[in-house]
C-alpha cells in the first residue's frame, strides 16, 4: 500500500479532533494581578514529551489558558538530540506514548504515513533522532503554546499566584500563573549526580553524560567511564565511534545489573493502582524495581564489549581522583588507573535543593523520608529523597501550614515515580499520568471557584421552551 503522506494524516487528525470537540471552550475563571499583563492558569517548566502531553490533556479538559516555557531552541526540547546518545529508544515501537487515545496522533501513524505498513513492519526500535522529528510534528499539529529560549530561573509565591522570574532570549522577564507544572523529564527534581571523588577535577578533563561533550576531541584519548547504567554504555559507544584509543569502565558492584524490572510494571493495573496503594506497598514495589539497579539494554552492552579497546573493572568504585600532569589518576580498591578524560555515567540526583527555580522553599517540600520509615530489609536511601506528592502530582508541605502554595506546584517528571509510578518520565506511561494530573487540576480549579460557577448557574437564561410550543402555557419569562 502506498503511504498516504503526512498531509493526508494531518487532515484525518484534524477531523478526529473536531469529532472530539477539541479544544472545548475554556471554562476556568480568569485571574488578574496588578504587575502582570496576563495570568496563566497553568504554566509549564519544560516542553518535552511530558510537558506536551500534559498540556494537551489540560486543554482537552477545557483548561486552555496554558503556556510552556522551554530553555532550549525550538525543536531541541528534551534530551533527544541534546544528551540522549543512544541510537534508538529503549521502549518498544508499539507503545503509544503521549497521544491521549488518538490513533492518528501515534508515532506509528506518523511513520506509516511516510513509509507505509511494510516500512513499519521492517522498523526495529525507534531511532532517537526520528522520535524527536515526531515530537516536532506533534507540537505543530496540536498547536501547543510553547515559548522557546525562555529559562525559568526562579519561582516565588506572590498574592495567591506563582511568579516566574524568566530569562527570555537572554533578557530578564516575569510571568504569573495559578499553577506550575515542573515537566523536566529525567533530569527531574535535581541534577547530575556528581560523586565527591571527582569534585576536584577540572572541567577540561571530566564531564557528566548530560553535558555537551566534544567527542571529536576524544580521538586517540584514553577515556574512563564511571557507572554501568544505560547512559554510561551509550557514552562509551559514542566515544569509541569518535576514535577514542581505549575505554575503561569502572563499576562499584561485583556484577552488572541483569534485570530491567521497569518492563514488568508497564500495564494498566500497575499504572492506575500504584498511586492508590499505601506507602508501605509503594515503597516495596519500587524497592523491587530499583533495589538491584536497572540493567543497561543488551544491544548497548554488546556494542561496547565487542570492541578490543574496552576494559570492564567490576568491584572498582573510584575512591579518589587527581590530576598528575595532564592525566587523570583514578584510585580504586584494586589499584590506580590513568586516563585522559572521565565521563560520569552516574545518573541524576533527586534533590529539590539542586533546582535554582525552587530556591527559597526547597527545604519545605516533603520528601518520602519525612513521611515513611522503610522496613530494615528494604533499605534504599535514594528512594527516601523523592518528593512525597499528592494525588495531582502536587508537592506537599514538610511542615503543615508553613508553605501552602506548594499545592500549586506540580511535579510531573521522573521524581514523581515514588508517589505515582512510572507515569511522568517514561514514554509508556505518560498518557496515564497526563490525564490523571489534568483531571485533578480541573477539579481543583472548579472547587476553588465554585461560588462563581454557581452564580453563573443562577444567572443562566438561555430559554429551552419559548412559550409557543402549545396553548395553555404562560408567556416565557423576559430574558434578562
Amino acid at each position: 500500500m502506498k503511504p498516504e503522506g503526512l498531509a493526508a494524516l494531518e487532515r484525518r487528525l484534524a477531523h478526529d479532533l473536531v469529532c472530539l470537540n477539541y479544544p472545548p471552550p475554556n471554562w476556568v475563571k480568569p485571574r488578574a494581578h496588578p504587575k502582570a499583563r496576563h495570568v496563566h492558569d497553568v504554566a509549564f517548566v519544560g516542553a518535552g514529551t511530558c510537558g506536551m502531553a500534559a498540556s494537551f490533556a489540560l486543554m482537552r479538559e477545557g483548561i486552555g489558558n496554558v503556556v510552556l516555557f522551554d530553555r532550549n531552541p525550538e525543536g531541541h526540547e528534551g534530551p533527544w538530540i541534546n544528551y540522549a546518545r543512544m541510537a534508538t529508544l529503549r521502549s518498544p515501537k508499539h507503545l503509544t506514548g503521549p497521544v491521549m487515545g488518538l490513533p492518528s496522533l501515534t508515532f506509528r501513524a506518523w511513520y506509516e504515513a511516510q513509509h507505509g505498513d511494510e516500512g513499519w513492519q521492517a522498523l526495529g526500535k525507534i531511532p532517537t533522532r526520528m522520535w524527536m522529528e515526531y515530537l516536532r510534528w506533534y507540537r505543530k499539529v496540536m498547536n501547543l503554546p510553547v515559548q522557546n529560549d525562555v529559562a525559568v530561573e526562579r519561582l516565588t509565591p506572590e498574592d495567591g499566584l506563582i511568579r516566574f522570574d524568566l530569562r527570555r532570549g537572554g533578557k530578564p522577564d516575569t510571568a504569573y500563573a495559578r499553577k506550575v507544572v515542573f515537566a523536566t523529564g529525567r533530569e527531574g527534581l535535581g541534577g547530575p549526580a556528581i560523586l565527591p571523588a571527582f569534585a576536584g577535577l577540572p572541567h577540561s578533563h571530566i564531564a557528566h553524560t548530560m553535558d555537551d561533550i566534544d567527542f571529536a576531541a576524544l580521538k586517540g584519548k584514553r577515556v574512563a567511564v564511571i557507572g554501568s547504567g544505560a547512559s554510561a554504555f551509550d557514552n562509551a559507544v559514542t566515544a569509541m565511534d569518535a576514535g577514542a584509543a581505549s575505554i575503561a569502565m569502572f563499576v562499584r558492584r561485583d556484577d552488572l545489573p541483569r534485570y530491567n524490572r521497569f518492563k514488568q510494571i508497564v500495564y494498566g493495573g500497575f499504572m492506575h493502582g500504584f498511586a492508590q496503594s499505601d506507602d508501605a506497598w509503594r515503597w516495596h514495589s519500587l524497592y523491587q524495581v530499583m533495589g538491584d539497579r536497572v540493567a543497561a539494554p543488551r544491544e548497548s552492552v554488546l556494542k561496547v564489549t565487542a570492541r578490543p579497546n574496552y576494559a570492564l573493572h567490576l568491584g572498582s568504585p573510584v575512591t579518589s581522583s587527581r590530576m598528575v600532569g595532564r592525566e587523570v589518576e583514578l584510585t580504586t580498591p584494586k589499584g590506580t588507573h590513568r586516563a585522559d578524560f572521565v565521563i560520569l555515567g552516574t545518573g541524576f540526583a533527586v534533590d529539590p535543593s539542586l533546582r535554582p527555580e525552587l530556591a527559597g522553599f526547597a527545604d519545605e517540600i516533603a520528601l518520602w523520608r519525612d513521611r515513611f520509615a522503610p522496613p530494615a530489609e528494604e533499605p534504599l536511601a535514594e528512594l527516601g529523597g523523592f518528593p512525597y506528592l499528592g494525588p495531582a502530582f502536587e508537592f506537599t508541605e514538610k511542615h503543615p501550614g508553613k508553605a501552602p502554595f506548594l499545592a500549586d506546584i506540580h511535579c510531573f517528571n521522573y521524581a514523581a515515580t515514588m508517589s505515582h509510578g512510572p507515569v511522568a518520565g517514561d514514554i509508556p506511561g505518560v498518557e496515564v499520568g497526563a490525564e490523571r494530573m489534568a483531571r485533578a487540576i480541573a477539579r481543583t480549579f472548579y472547587l476553588q471557584d465554585r461560588t462563581l460557577h454557581s452564580r453563573d448557574l443562577d444567572n443562566y437564561a438561555e430559554l429551552e421552551l419559548l412559550g409557543d410550543e402549545w396553548s395553555g402555557l404562560p408567556p416565557s419569562p423576559r430574558r434578562p
